[in-house]
């Protein structure tokens, strides 16, 4: 909201107070000015001139040479390439020695063997926002009013000595976004009361009986509409004060009757729309909602579609307005209008916030609508407009007005405790104290003991509860002066949850390991939704009910799709070696059609591919593969001290190579995958050899013990034994491994595979486990014999359990 100083002025005393004190009493108050700008940007020395004569350049065509008279007598010759400059007018001159924005000052000159005493300025060259004026202006020189004396300075006639206040209002002070409002505001802060126009509407017109009707069809979105009648108007140019105010608001001067309705609403917060009466059809105004498909082509020549829920101001017959937005092409005032249909409407907040978001519009109008006016401004605003008419466009207003009220305002009565308004705060004001600020803000009250009855009205629709009043007693007292207080209380330390805890480990150990953490959409296609299998039960795809695109319509039940299409955007970015995780949610349903939340769960994926280590001058690359995957989730289950891992094989797993795919096992619990994508599925998403994992983060949250064993430095050395074994090729390495364990008891420190070879000639269907195991014992060094004993045991146990032959 842009507030004119000059203009507010008007309402309520500025004495004694500058335009930048003003502005930080209103920021401190709650009321925050963002910018304080003044009108003037330069201008000195200018004065109305009149153009008593005007001949042609004796040698420039496009040049003017006029005789303009500058008062006290005195005629200057000015050389003028305006067009439109012509003899009898009025102008602004820059006399010689003036300034004018831009640090550009007028010198006596020469132009073309003529001698120039001055200037005759445009509006630009004045420093006046010219786009606010019509064309005809910007392209010339600008013209004033005939009635200005000759002489007088330029500045308060253009309203140059003016100073523009730009607030940066919260959605609650809709107040605020009238001139009115900001006085009442203004006259709280300074102790100082409002003074408001006075309103006087000379009824001369006929009795509006039976040439206006209102009706109302849609009482939840309108609660009032009020219409008045002003006929023999005379279109024109409204008067340059009014052209100056509105202007210093950013609102563009059209002609007197539109400038008034667009005064009326800066000046009351209430917005007007004038019909021509003759374009409304027997004068019927009927405020019903819009029949779907409807159309309306508005005032900026734009034909718009409406919905059913959208507000009509309409004859009966044809719709004349989209109600609180724009108004109807049909029915616009032109310069062969006589007669002026007024309307002052209070419309639902709702209803015009919807209506204006639909269709793209926002207008002056609807921003006040949809921030709730006040409803007792309707009939002031009404009657503010209808005496200006008559004051300014000559107009004569019928008798009476037509009006239908569904919903009467009432102010509202709120009560206020003094001894809570202190305790929240922190006060000990007394009840005179917070009562002066009541009537400073004209809040009328009764009280009873220290109990204050308040009655708030209809303009401060932001005041509702007991602590809204509180919020403006404190405001207005000054946060300044109210006494600060320590926090105080007892202190508890910080603590993540433990599932916060397990989180941030996982994330520590994959990013330890050289992944990078990525986060993707929750949302997802439904042709990749079920490209992989998730890690918990089947479920069912689940549709979005408004999705942002096609592209992301359905709920995740798995996160490799969307760790697939990363991968893919990284390498057609020349990214080829990549290894990523994510930790998010995904979504399931066991239903066709949805009838409560679904359930989520959260997931752990990653994704290898390309080169784990990059080719080097003295060592080749290490492309990724399976068991570099398998050997990062050890650490991790490690690092979560998880016990109990075991990989089985996986051939039946969606998108996932039936040969190089395991089952991830945790106690005895499938807690997912891991393996290399299908090749179809690499091919899809336009990705090399990639190895992936997904897992069930829940159940590794409910597994984890944080538990790392810790065991002192040997001080006894060890013994190994190496052993190679034939087995079937359908007998797991881990199998054997687990044997091992199991078998050898406290002294085995650590057995590990270091070596599998496959070929015919070691039988059918065979291969070769070649596997290493580390004995020491903490207490004692064993011998060779004690090793051995336990050696040959391990031995036995494989060959009783899957047949295993020592490799000869």
């Amino acid at each position: 909201m842009k507030v004119s100083y000059n203009w507010l002025a008007q309402y309520v005393d500025l004495s004694g107070v500058t335009p930048e004190e003003l502005a930080e009493k209103l920021t401190r108050s709650g009321i925050e000015v963002e910018a304080v700008e003044y009108v003037n940007k330069g201008v000195s020395k200018v004065v109305v001139g009149y153009v008593a004569e005007k001949e042609k350049h004796p040698d420039a065509d496009k040049l003017n040479v006029c005789q303009v008279d500058v008062g006290d007598g005195e005629r200057l010759q000015i050389v003028c390439g305006a067009k439109n400059v012509a003899a009898g007018q009025k102008v602004p001159v820059a006399l010689v020695g003036a300034k004018l924005p831009g640090d550009f000052k007028i010198k006596k000159a020469k132009l073309r063997g003529v001698e120039s005493n001055g200037m005759i300025c445009s509006a630009k060259e004045l420093g006046i926002n010219d786009k606010l004026m019509p064309k005809e202006i910007q392209e010339g020189i600008l013209v004033l009013p005939e009635d200005l004396e000759v002489g007088q300075p330029i500045e308060p006639i253009l309203g140059l000595d003016d100073v523009v206040l730009e607030l940066g209002l919260t959605p609650n002070r809709s107040d605020c976004l009238s001139m009115i409002g900001v006085a009442y505001e203004v006259a709280a802060i300074l102790g100082r009361k409002v003074k408001l126009p006075d309103i006087a509407v000379a009824e001369t017109g006929e009795p509006i009986d039976g040439k206006v009707e209102v009706e109302i069809t849609a009482p939840d979105h309108c609660r009032r509409y009020m219409a008045r009648l002003v006929s023999g108007v005379k279109l024109g140019p409204s008067p340059i004060w009014m052209q100056n105010r509105l202007m210093a608001a950013g609102v563009r001067p059209i002609n007197n009757v539109v400038d008034i309705t667009n005064y009326v609403m800066l000046e009351t917060g209430q917005p007007l729309h004038a019909f021509d009466y003759s374009k409304v059809e027997n004068g019927r105004v009927v405020v019903r909602l819009a029949k779907p498909g409807e159309g309306i082509v508005t005032l900026d020549d734009v034909e718009r579609t409406l919905d059913e829920e959208m507000l009509l101001i309409t004859d009966g017959v044809k719709p004349l307005g989209i109600a609180g937005v724009m108004g109807g092409a049909n029915s616009e005032v032109t310069d062969k209008t006589d007669t002026i249909l007024l309307e002052s409407a209070h419309f639902a907040a709702s209803s015009i916030r919807k209506t204006a978001r639909k269709l793209g519009l926002r207008s002056e109008a609807s921003l006040r609508f949809e921030k709730e006016v006040d409803p007792k401004g309707v009939e002031y605003a009404l009657n503010r407009a209808a005496a200006l008419m008559v004051e300014l466009a000559g107009g004569q207003v019928a008798r009476g007005v037509s009006d239908q009220i569904i919903e009467a305002p009432e102010d509202k009565k709120i009560v206020l405790r003094l001894s809570r308004l202190n305790d929240l705060l922190g006060t000990s004001l007394s009840l005179e104290d917070v009562t002066s600020i009541f009537e400073r803000l004209a809040f009328t009250y009764k009280t009873e003991g220290e109990v204050i009855t308040v009655t708030v009205p209809t303009r401060r629709q932001d005041i509702t509860r007991e602590v809204d009043l509180i919020e403006e007693v404190a405001r207005l007292y000054g946060y300044d002066h109210i006494p600060t207080t320590m926090p105080y209380g007892d202190n508890t330390q910080g603590l993540l949850t433990r599932e916060q805890m397990l989180r941030r480990t996982i994330r520590q150990v994959l990013n330890g390991a050289g992944l990078d953490e990525v986060n993707t959409y929750s949302f997802t296609h439904p042709d990749i939704a079920f490209d992989f299998a998730t890690v918990y039960r089947e479920t069912k795809p689940i549709p979005l009910a408004m999705p942002m695109s096609e592209e992301r319509s359905v709920l995740r039940t798995n996160l490799l799709p969307h760790l697939l299409e990363t991968a893919a955007y990284n390498m057609n970015r020349k990214q080829r070696d990549l290894a990523l995780f994510e930790l998010g949610k995904v979504f399931l349903t066991d239903e066709e059609t949805l009838t409560k939340l679904p359930e989520e769960k959260l997931a752990l994926a990653g994704l290898l591919t390309g080169n784990w280590v990059g080719p080097h001058w003295q060592q080749k690359a290490e492309p990724v593969d399976f068991y570099l995957v398998k050997g990062i989730l050890d650490v991790l289950f490690n690092r979560l001290g998880i016990t109990g891992i075991e990989y089985r094989p996986a051939k039946d797993l969606a998108g996932m190579h039936p040969g190089r795919t395991a089952y991830v096992v945790l106690q005895g619990k499938t807690a997912g995958y891991l393996g290399q994508v299908h090749p179809v599925a690499e091919q899809k998403y336009d990705v090399g050899e990639t190895y992936v994992f997904q897992l069930d983060a829940d159940l590794l949250m409910e597994l984890a013990t944080m538990h790392q064993g810790m065991m002192p430095l040997p001080k006894y050395p060890a013994i190994s034994r190496d052993i190679a074994v034939v087995v079937d090729r359908n007998v797991s390495a881990g199998t054997l491994q687990n044997i091992i364990e199991e078998t050898a008891g406290e002294w085995l420190e650590s057995v590990r595979i270091f070596d599998v070879y496959v070929d015919d000639k070691l039988g059918v269907n065979k291969k070769s486990v070649a596997l290493s195991c580390t004995y020491r014992d903490p207490e004692k060094t064993l011998t060779d014999e004690e090793v051995q004993a336990v050696h040959d045991k391990v031995v036995r146990a494989l060959a009783e359990e899957c047949g295993a032959e020592l490799r000869g």
